[in-house]
């Protein structure tokens, strides 16, 4: 399997590269004064970077999928808050409309998020449904012309300053496990919607995280994304790419650690000699060198995965008018693709979720006391790290998704 790019994307990744380092100053004083960095939107619009996979016919650049993940890889070395913007955006936003909304939907919200105008989130996680989305209380009720929506999302991001977000919910009336689930495009101006920032986290500290109040919140007919009964295979269906970009975005961390370490290590002396002289902080300069090149291209071959369902999907749409319909188990080319997909991004997430802790804290212990301080890239990575084993599926929970697709589903746990 071949990993190579073209001029094109190298020109792109360059770009992508510059406009990190333009920002890298700011972005730190940012987080150190836990609000959002503001000229990420502008700059990275500048470059395209806020619609990179998206089809050029909406907007987009129309990046393949390995691109994308690249991009994020490099983004991931100024830290995990400032990709979980785009994971957020693209990832769990802009990517469940190309694949799942009509051509409709498409032209009246891509455009304006790809250029900036728009910024989108993602609103599934309930205070009582986290890493179990089907347990979800939110209600959807059909009102004739229009839904309306009553519950509470939290832990969304992006959440405070979101234009548009994709939202899920139950039929009024239906039983609380086996209820149908519907997908919504809902606008951030929406009657009956208001938000609320979470403060006080433990990092992520660029990150707007909120908590979204559907409180009678009116969406028009036209916003049902997909059919009824499909929201929580399209739920399911974009975590697959989130987990991709956590991964992807873990990749940088570990290799930003590892710079810092480098870098630190030759210049600090303790008894005689620099500390990378020391076996044991070699043994910590290893383990991260192993870390990344085992995530790296679980991430690559999960992203050749995912291009292929994207792919076929996109082949099915030109041929089938019922498209919709056909994105489910009963199909047997889509189940295998999406299947494949799934398994590989779930291990991919938790494999280079849990390195990039690893490597945070190993960069930390060659710091010693120097990164116990928010000022050091160090620090930072490692209380943001701390979070990705977390979002996007809970990485105990990934485990038994990936133990129950090798034994089969007669033997899930949960």
């Amino acid at each position: 399997m071949s990993f190579d790019i073209s001029e094109d994307q190298i020109k792109f990744l360059k770009e992508v590269d510059n406009t990190c380092k333009s920002i890298r100053s700011y972005e730190e004083k940012c987080y150190l004064e836990e609000k959002l960095n503001e000229k990420v939107i502008p700059e990275f619009g500048k470059i395209g970077m806020l619609g990179c996979p998206i089809s050029t016919k909406y907007g987009g650049l129309g990046f393949d999928i390995l691109t994308y993940a690249l991009a994020i890889e490099r983004i991931g070395k100024e830290g995990s808050s400032l990709r979980t913007f785009f994971s957020a955006h693209t990832s769990i936003g802009q990517m469940v409309l190309q694949g799942w909304a009509t051509e409709e939907q498409k032209k009246e919200y891509l455009p304006k998020t790809s250029d900036g105008r728009s910024i989108m989130a993602f609103a599934l996680t309930e205070p009582t449904a986290g890493s179990d989305p089907s347990s979800m209380i939110t209600k959807f009720e059909d009102k004739g012309d229009h839904y309306v929506l009553k519950g509470k999302k939290h832990w969304i991001g992006n959440g405070t300053f979101a234009t548009v977000m994709t939202t899920y919910a139950k039929e009024n009336g239906g039983d609380s496990c086996n209820g149908k689930v519907a997908a919504f495009i809902v606008n951030g101006d929406s009657p009956g919607m208001r938000t609320e920032e979470m403060k006080d986290k433990l990092g992520l500290l660029t990150v707007k995280n909120a908590e979204i109040y559907f409180d009678n919140c009116i969406v028009p007919k036209k916003n049902l994304l997909g059919q009824k009964g499909q929201g929580l295979n399209i739920a399911y269906s974009a975590l697959i790419d989130g987990r991709l970009s956590v991964a992807a975005g873990a990749v940088g961390v570990m290799m930003d650690c590892l710079k810092e370490s480098v870098i630190y290590s030759k210049i600090r002396e303790q008894h005689g000699s620099v500390l990378a002289k020391k076996q044991l902080i070699q043994e910590h300069i290893a383990r991260m060198a192993v870390n990344i090149e085992s995530s790296r291209w679980l991430v690559y071959y999960a992203a050749a995965a995912r291009q292929k369902l994207h792919d076929y999907v996109e082949q099915l749409k030109t041929e089938d008018d019922e498209w919709q319909s056909k994105l489910n188990r009963s199909n047997k080319e889509y189940s295998i693709l999406r299947n494949e997909a799934d398994r590989l991004a779930a291990i991919a997430k938790f494999h280079s979720s849990n390195s990039a802790f690893d490597s945070a804290n190993r960069a930390v212990q060659i710091f010693g006391s120097f990164a116990y301080r928010k000022t050091t890239r160090v620090a930072r990575h490692f209380l943001d790290s701390r979070a990705i084993m977390i979002y996007e599926g809970a990485n105990e929970v990934l485990e038994l998704k990936m133990a129950s697709q090798i034994l089969g589903d007669d033997y899930r746990s949960f």
